[in-house]
Order: C-alpha cells, then sequence, then structure tokens
C-alpha cells in the first residue's frame, strides 16, 4: 500500500511516522519546503508519489483557533490540496478533524449531532469536511474525517497543560497554577491517537466520520494530579489560580463506540506513556 502523509513534523504526525515505523511501515512523507501545501496543486498528486492512501494532518495558524487564517487561508488551500490529491488518483483520503467541530455543546459527543462551532478553527475544519463530501458526489472516494480529542505527551506545544507542568516541575515550583480542575474532558495520549489513525488509514473499507478519543470524561484536577502521582513529583496544584476558560462548556467529551466498531480486529492499541485514567484539541 502506497502511503502519504502532511502534517508529518507536528505534534501529532511525529507520532503517526514513529507508529509506522513500530510496524515497519513506509509512507512517504509531504514536507516544506519541497512540498508546500500552499503552492499549485496541479501535480500534487504525482509529486506525492501517486499514494492510494492520504494521512492529512497539516494544518496552519495553530494554536490561536480564533484566527480568521483558518477560513480566509488555510481552509482554501487545504481543498484545493485534497481535490487535487483525489481528481489524481487517491483513493482514501484520512483528515484530521477537531472535537472543536461540535462547538459548546455538552455532554456525550457521538458523531451524529450537529456541528455549530464556536471558534474559527473549527468552522474552517467543518466547512473543509463539508467541502469533501460534495466532492466525493463528483470524484468517488474513501473519506475518513477523524475527530481527535484532546491529546497530550512528547513534542506538544509549550503552552499546553502537559508542558506547562512539566517545566513546573522541573523548575522545583512548590505549585502549579491552574483553575479550578473540575472541567471534564476527553484526554488521550497521542501516541494512542498515532495509532489508531494508522489503523484507520490502513483499513480496506468504511469511511465517515469518527471520534478519536478515549470516550470517557476525567477532571483537569484529576488529570494533573494523575500526572504528578506517577512522576513522583512534589508538586501542588494551586487549584482556582485561573478562571475557567470561556471558549469551551464545562464538561464534554467523545462517544467511542464508532471508533471501537471501526477498529475491530486491528492490532492491539500501543502502551499509554502514563498508567493514569488521565487521557488537547488539536
Amino acid at each position: 500500500m502506497r502511503l502519504a502523509i502532511t502534517g508529518a513534523s507536528g505534534f501529532v504526525g511525529r507520532h503517526v511516522v514513529a507508529e509506522l515505523a513500530r510496524r515497519g511501515l513506509e509512507a512517504r512523507l509531504l514536507q516544506r519546503p519541497a512540498f508546500d501545501l500552499h503552492a499549485d496543486p496541479a501535480d500534487a498528486y504525482e509529486r506525492a508519489g501517486r499514494p492510494e492512501v492520504l494521512l492529512h494532518l497539516a494544518w496552519g495558524g495553530l494554536p490561536n483557533y480564533q484566527s480568521a487564517h483558518h477560513y480566509e487561508r488555510e481552509r482554501p488551500a487545504q481543498y484545493a490540496f485534497l481535490r487535487a490529491m483525489v481528481r489524481g488518483g487517491v483513493a482514501h483520503v484520512v483528515v484530521s478533524g477537531t472535537c472543536f467541530e461540535y462547538g459548546m455543546q455538552s455532554g456525550p459527543l457521538h458523531e451524529d449531532l450537529p456541528c455549530t462551532p464556536a471558534n474559527a478553527y473549527g468552522y474552517a475544519k467543518d466547512t473543509l469536511r463539508r467541502e469533501l463530501e460534495f466532492l466525493k458526489r463528483e470524484t468517488p472516494f474513501r473519506l475518513t474525517w477523524a475527530r481527535l480529542f484532546y491529546l497530550w505527551g512528547d513534542g506538544q506545544a509549550a503552552g499546553s497543560l502537559w508542558p506547562l507542568l512539566q517545566a513546573a516541575a522541573r523548575r522545583g515550583d512548590a505549585q502549579f497554577p491552574m483553575s479550578g480542575g473540575e472541567q471534564l474532558r476527553d484526554y488521550l495520549p497521542v501516541a494512542q491517537a498515532a495509532s489508531w489513525l494508522v489503523d484507520l488509514a490502513l483499513q480496506r473499507e468504511g469511511d465517515g466520520l469518527v471520534n478519536v478519543c478515549a470516550g470517557r470524561p476525567v477532571s483537569v484536577r484529576a488529570l494533573v494530579e494523575g500526572w504528578i502521582a506517577h512522576q513522583g513529583w512534589t508538586i501542588t496544584p494551586q487549584l482556582g489560580r485561573y478562571p475557567y476558560p470561556t471558549h469551551e462548556p464545562m464538561a464534554f467529551w467523545g462517544d467511542d463506540r464508532r471508533l471501537r466498531q471501526r477498529l475491530q480486529g486491528t492490532p492491539s492499541p500501543s502502551p499509554s506513556p502514563h498508567p493514569t485514567t488521565a487521557r488537547r484539541c488539536p
């Protein structure tokens, strides 16, 4: 199977490449400057090595989720590239979506819920998905839209929860300032998400929306306390130092039933880097 990947040097992409290597699989890495998604995509399929499967993880402008860049520049370029790849002949496209497509809905989120994105990034992703659904009517192909929930792990942006806690502990800080910690989220180690993305890409059948998530809620407080206990750090959470974010509901997590159905019969998941119940939207 000829496989190509965009975004291979990003947070998720690096773990996907590592997972492919772990399985002894090779893929064509479509990276700048040799491969620019914002350039003329006319011969993109040929330059990508005529892949059968495209794992599309690239997206610029993050982590500024409210920037107009996402729908003014990024989405049009992404669609032009993917359209060229599909028209060229790629049979299966796996695209990383985001739980932000669900917007401010609370509770367990399943794929059949309507999308009501509340930030520019979620809106741009959801619009791209709809465009690709229309493209399927014109040029049939398999589309797997993998909605990623809250990921954490090595290589994450420095301003995210896990890297901030790591840095504070390594400095010897006595306390870690955070919110009240009672908000419920769906956290997943990025290595596990990468393993499931590879499983989805290698499947010979199936398409459509699928949540890539742990499928259970965990409070931010429990997450942080679990990390601290596992690492043996002496730092203490300073609860209530920061207000709760207003751009997210207090409680939402993914319904993982469709994911489990799609992955029946696939290899065992990669081990979690930490044995906690804890599992950030990309």
